[in-house]
């Protein structure tokens, strides 16, 4: 383990080394300022490039929060209203849902509709066009089910239409963090390589069968296989909903920013009540899970999550290249509290 732990927060470095995940990072910003900068293990599979500053790591869902913020950036600017429908801005959805339903996981849209090839990852116009034309599972606004894989696509879909930009230059531009989509050369050699830390876990990841989570995630195949997911294919196309490649420096600053007004909020309730894919109660805010205890944020399928503290000014983040269940982050939660 390297970095920097400052005064006082020696029990979070603790938490952080009690459980070494082989290639893992975790930031703690206090007041924009960070407290904790660490991180360990490797950046490949092989164990012979070791984790740096720059390790970018896909992080699944924790990603829907940034792309929630592009399209309330664009709320701000008063280019989009909430409750207006979707197709306002985007004439072929045939979904009748406001964007308040497409935020707020309440389209009815959990899955595309369209059996596609792995392939169609790198067809963001394909993968639009399906949702476009779907049918919605339920009424809008009527049933929660966190739109796993389509959640991007939806949101991203509507910056582009208003803005002009497709998602990874509008979030490269306007929000400057090291976030990234549609990775260049230069960024895929900083890519960490998944793995998953036994060998049952694919099995454990694909929920109930016939449940909305199994469906959700089944289309296009490959969001779960390293084969993929550790692909060049992968990391090149657009999938604002699971393939955000970042570092858990990136994602505290962008907690940080949300905190002290930079970006628009987005722990804004939108609905409480029992989601189909969690298959438990949440409260939805934009892109975030806002907690009883007032922290808000994301986590991500493997053990990756970033969230904000706002009683105590802090913004967190951890990632890992080995997915697995969240034990880590239950630790260094802990210590924080303590």
């Amino acid at each position: 383990m390297e970095g920097l732990i400052a005064p006082g927060f020696e029990a979070v470095g603790e938490a952080f080394a009690t459980d070494p995940r082989g290639g893992s990072a975790l930031t703690v910003l206090r007041h924009g300022e960070p407290v904790v900068d660490i991180r360990e293990g490797w950046r490949d599979a092989g164990r012979t490039i070791p984790w740096d500053a720059r390790t970018l790591v896909n992080v699944y869902s924790v990603g829907k929060p940034v792309i929630a913020a592009a399209l309330m950036i664009l709320e701000d600017r008063g280019l989009i209203a909430m409750d207006a429908p979707v197709a306002t801005y985007w004439p072929s959805f045939q979904t009748n849902a406001s964007v308040r339903h497409l935020v707020s996981h309440l389209a009815g849209l959990p899955s595309f509709p369209i059996a596609r090839p792995v392939e169609a990852w790198a067809d963001w116009d394909l993968l639009c066009a399906d949702l476009a034309a779907a049918s919605p599972e339920w009424e809008p606004g009527t049933v929660a089910a966190e739109h796993a894989l389509t959640y991007g696509h939806l949101l991203g879909e509507l910056v582009r239409r208003i803005d002009g930009r497709t998602p990874a230059v509008f979030v490269a531009e306007e929000l400057g963090f090291d976030f990234g989509y549609a990775l260049s050369d230069a960024d895929i050699a900083r890519c960490a390589e998944l793995e998953f830390d036994t060998p049952d876990r694919p099995r454990l990841m694909l929920g109930k069968p016939d449940s909305v989570q199994a469906r959700a995630v089944a289309n296009p195949p490959g969001a779960r296989d390293l084969a993929v997911v550790n692909s060049a294919l992968w990391r090149r196309a657009t999938v604002p909903a699971v393939n955000l490649h970042t570092t858990s420096m990136a994602l505290a600053q962008f907690y940080a920013a949300i905190l002290d007004s930079r970006l628009p909020a987005l722990a804004v309730p939108l609905y409480t009540g029992y989601d189909h894919f969690v298959e438990a109660t949440v409260t939805w805010g934009c892109g975030v899970q806002i907690e009883p205890d007032g922290t808000w944020g994301m986590g991500g399928l493997g053990g990756s999550a970033a969230w904000a503290d706002p009683k105590n000014g802090l913004a967190i983040a951890y990632v890992t290249r080995r997915l697995g269940d969240f034990t880590p982050v239950d630790r260094v939660e802990a210590a924080l509290r303590a």
